[in-house]
């Protein structure tokens, strides 16, 4: 029911009518009472409100004719095309990082660690937890000695052997002593090389065979054949030859003898000027030989008279690795190169080293390789790249187990052993890792087992000229506080 028919029928008034009053004519008329009488009293506010309606009113129609109208007008709207393919949609939503409350930033500021570089992760997960500069290439130190087992494992095999052989000359009462890049053949059962092959066993063996084949003739030349590389390319010029006579670093030939060491039995030995010399002495004198002459060259028979071969290439690894023999270190890395199909040169490593990590899925681009040993300053890898090799090598994937079982621990063995002393000794057993030092660089590399059951996978590097020692204990202090913090370090 609308409100007209519910209202009663209005009367037309005609001429003015007050409250109470007649009609023109006479007639009495009833004054208007309610909402008349509101008007007659007050017109002017009335007529104000009455058109302020109207124009509401007005207002609110065009609203509705404007939608009515819009409504009308045609929506264009996108059209699905069928041959694009839906938008992929995420399988699983990804779970939440965990805020990590355990900074180690008061450790990494102290000065005896200079410009640092270092790099966490993960070995788990492989997530990132800590990064300084990690993805810069830095000098390696000793660390190096990582990548070019890791090569020796890849390329000659953990059971490789590195061969020394005798062979007849061109002519009777000549002998050729061919070296195979062995540098542990030993003149002595006590060397520094435990189980190593002795020159004396390769002696009598070679004399018996030709004396079956030249009763009578004596023999009067050897030969010295140390031609697996350029025998003149045995010393890189970024080395300082104070290593030599400091008993660090032989020059690097193809056939010598203790490591070219002075005192065999030393790990720490002066070392020789004339390894390839001192090895055909050596040789004569075990062979009982005196009076020879000697000539370097290379072999013309392929008669063998007698061979001996090094320990497996997994030893050498572990004894390299122990006490950072830079002898083995170099000369794994140069057969390591020949039996590539490089030439065996200083200059091949560049591309030998990295060319034998590719298959292990790494990311090469920017490692630079100068030597095998890390003596050289010009060597450049980046902490991630080394703390990305030593995660696979946790696992013993493609035979790395071997070099991560060789790596010295803490507080334990090779040059660890005597490190991660007093507070630090928390970290005794749990640190696994690699020692780097030359004159301007310590570096230290490996995985701890943080105290909260995390393996981290790590690399440090503290470079100044003239780099005091005490960063060795700088950096235990850093290992300590990632064996403290775990899964909880902070990058901040």
């Amino acid at each position: 029911m609308t409100d007209s028919q519910d209202s009663p029928p209005t009367q037309a008034l005609s001429g003015p009518v007050g409250a109470e009053g007649a009609s023109a004519d006479g007639a009495t008329t009833k004054a208007p009472t309610g909402l008349a009488a509101l008007i007659r009293k007050h017109p002017t506010a009335w007529l104000a409100g009455a058109l302020g309606v109207v124009f509401l009113l007005l207002g609110t129609g065009a609203v509705f004719a404007g939608i009515a109208s819009g409504s009308r007008s045609p929506v264009s709207a996108p059209i699905a095309d069928a041959t694009t393919p839906p938008r992929p949609q995420p399988s699983s939503t990804p779970g939440a990082s965990p805020v990590r409350t355990c900074s180690v930033a008061a450790v990494m500021a102290d000065p005896r660690l200079t410009a640092l570089s270092a790099y966490v992760v993960n070995a788990n997960t492989g997530e990132t937890l800590l990064d300084r500069n990690g993805l810069v290439p830095e000098r390696t130190g000793s660390v190096m000695k990582t990548l070019t087992a890791s090569a020796a494992l890849q390329i000659l095999g953990p059971d490789g052997r590195m061969t020394t052989q005798v062979l007849d000359g061109a002519s009777p009462g000549v002998i050729v002593l061919k070296g195979g890049g062995d540098p542990t053949l030993a003149t002595t059962t006590g060397t520094v090389y435990s189980g190593a092959p002795q020159i004396s066993d390769l002696a009598t063996a070679a004399m018996q065979r030709y004396e079956q084949l030249h009763p009578g003739i004596p023999i009067t030349e050897i030969v010295l054949d140390s031609t697996l590389w350029n025998p003149a390319d045995k010393w890189d010029d970024s080395w300082d030859r104070k290593e030599q006579a400091d008993g660090y670093q032989a020059e690097v030939t193809a056939l010598m003898v203790d490591g070219g060491r002075a005192d065999p039995s030393s790990t720490v030995s002066t070392r020789t000027s004339d390894p390839i010399g001192d090895a055909g002495r050596a040789f004569a004198a075990a062979a009982g030989l005196y009076g020879v002459t000697f000539s370097t060259g290379s072999a013309v028979s392929s008669t063998v008279l007698a061979e001996v071969q090094s320990q497996p290439v997994s030893v050498l690894v572990a004894q390299m690795m122990s006490w950072s023999d830079n002898v083995l270190a170099e000369n794994l890395a140069r057969v390591t190169s020949k039996v590539m199909g490089f030439d065996g040169s200083s200059a091949s490593l560049a591309q030998a080293i990295p060319g034998a990590l590719v298959p292990l899925g790494l990311d090469t681009a920017g490692v630079g390789v100068r030597d095998g040993s890390g003596l050289s300053a010009l060597n450049a890898v980046s902490p991630a790249f080394v703390t990305s090799l030593m995660v696979k090598a946790r696992t013993g994937e493609a035979n790395l187990g071997v070099m991560f079982n060789a790596l010295p621990v803490a507080g334990m063995s090779g040059t660890l052993a005597s490190r991660f002393t007093g507070a630090n000794a928390i970290a005794a057993g749990q640190v696994i890792a690699k020692t780097g030092w030359i004159d301007t660089a310590y570096t230290l590399a490996g995985v701890v087992n943080a105290a909260d059951g995390t393996p981290l996978a790590f690399m440090f590097t503290s470079i100044r000229d003239g780099i005091s020692s005490d960063a060795k204990e700088a950096q235990d202090t850093l290992a300590t506080a990632l064996f403290t913090c775990g899964n909880n370090l902070s990058n901040n």
